[in-house]
């Protein structure tokens, strides 16, 4: 069994600060974490890593290890400090000190097996935790890489997203396949959300991570305001393989109509003098441009009915689009414009 001289795993002096301690932890942690060291050997220096910092980070256990001295290169020929008169520190010289069942070496075991006698032993190393290290030592190693069925059984959180999907008219009427992008925050796959306050080199400490999704959505046909269109396992997912639902609630927004029924509504401006007179006017409807007469002697507010231009009808057709007139004045009124106003004004009284 090798001895293991957690400090120099650490790169720190034997009587550095519990602070600085932690402090290098976080570091090389960061560095040699699997999901982002993907060198050859950078998870056993994790398993090191970790194991150190279980001993140093936790004053028990660092002062039980202190008490091995700094002889420890003598082997057989050690003196046993008090508390050690039972631990056979002969093994320190045949080499070896691979990691045992519970993730730690048989060094650690053998020194404090007592102490975490009681502790559920995990196969495979644990993950880390940015926000603090090792259980016992402001943190928590308990959630480890696992597919134990168990945890799957357990009781999924609710995993559905809701999002408004925005809608205009053309879509309501063609029924296009819209593409959006869902984006929304997870708790970090890395450190399960638990790093609030600390350090997490993929989602930087925040214990949330941005994920997008880019989806095409087929519009359904006779949509109406407010309903949800549902998008099945394109909610959240969590570390168990569980999958919430997405919906999107249908919002319909378009600058140019009012929507009444299956009928359309947009206003047409003309000046007074086309209102006594009549002209035509060329307006913008979900077909496309056309150009509609305004009869003579128009008044403002009067509806012009244009058929089967307003949206599709379930039992076949379509609504209508109305187009309100809006008598208005021109921008710009010229001393000429305004004296034949004048004249008007005293034939009309």
């Amino acid at each position: 069994m090798q001895y293991k001289d957690y400090y120099e795993i650490l790169g720190v002096k034997r009587d550095e600060t519990q602070a600085n301690i932690k402090s290098a932890y976080r570091k090389l942690a960061r560095k040699y974490h699997p999901d982002v060291n993907k060198e050859k050997g950078a998870a056993e220096k994790f398993k090191d890593i970790n194991e150190a910092y279980e001993v140093l980070g936790d004053p028990d256990k660092r002062a039980r290890y202190d008490q091995l001295g700094s002889n420890w290169q003598q082997g057989a020929d050690f003196t046993p400090p008090p508390g050690f008169e039972g631990f056979n520190f002969s093994n320190f010289s045949q080499g070896g000190g691979g990691f045992s069942q519970g993730g730690f070496s048989d060094f650690f075991s053998a020194i404090f097996g007592d102490l975490m006698s009681g502790q559920q032993a995990h196969s495979g190393f644990r993950e880390f935790n940015f926000n603090g290290g090792a259980k016992g030592a402001g943190g928590d190693f308990s959630q480890f890489y696992s597919n134990n069925p168990r945890q799957k059984a357990q009781k999924p959180k609710n995993l559905d997203i809701t999002k408004d999907l925005v809608l205009n008219i053309n879509d309501l009427i063609k029924s296009p396949t819209k593409n959006i992008s869902i984006v929304d925050f997870e708790p970090c796959r890395y450190c399960g959300g638990q790093s609030k306050g600390g350090f997490c080199a993929h989602c930087s400490g925040t214990g949330l991570e941005k994920i997008t999704k880019n989806l095409s959505v087929k519009v359904p046909k006779f949509v109406k305001e407010g309903q949800k269109i549902r998008l099945k396992n394109e909610g959240k997912a969590d570390q168990y393989g569980n999958k919430g639902d997405l919906y999107l609630v249908v919002k319909i927004k378009d600058p140019n109509y009012k929507i009444s029924g299956e009928d359309l509504e947009k206003e047409v401006e003309i000046l007074p003098s086309e209102a006594v007179l009549g002209t035509k006017k060329e307006i913008t409807t979900p077909e496309g441009k056309i150009n509609i007469t305004i009869p003579k002697n128009t008044t403002s507010s009067k509806v012009l009915r244009l058929k089967d231009l307003g949206l599709p009808k379930k039992d076949g057709g379509r609504g209508n689009l109305n187009v309100r007139v809006k008598i208005a004045l021109p921008k710009e009124i010229t001393p000429q414009m305004l004296e034949l106003y004048e004249k008007l004004s005293k034939i009309g009284s």
